[in-house]
């Protein structure tokens, strides 16, 4: 990923099945998403930079 960094606030509300529930917060877009199971935590924060990487391309004017 070329050294990109986020800030991510996990709440975590609960733990059911073996897994958690809550919402992470995207510190540096202000963005709140709700997931139910740790593995969705993880593709919503891999989503969020791979976005960010994106977009950061294309403000650049190298995508």
């Amino acid at each position: 990923m070329g050294g990109k960094k986020g800030t991510f606030i996990v709440k975590i509300d609960n733990c059911q099945n073996d897994t958690w529930q809550g919402r992470v917060v995207w510190a540096d877009e202000n963005k709140t998403e709700h997931f139910r199971s740790a593995l969705e935590l993880f593709k919503l924060i891999d989503n969020a930079m791979i976005n960010n990487e994106l977009g950061n391309k294309k403000d650049s004017g190298t995508a």
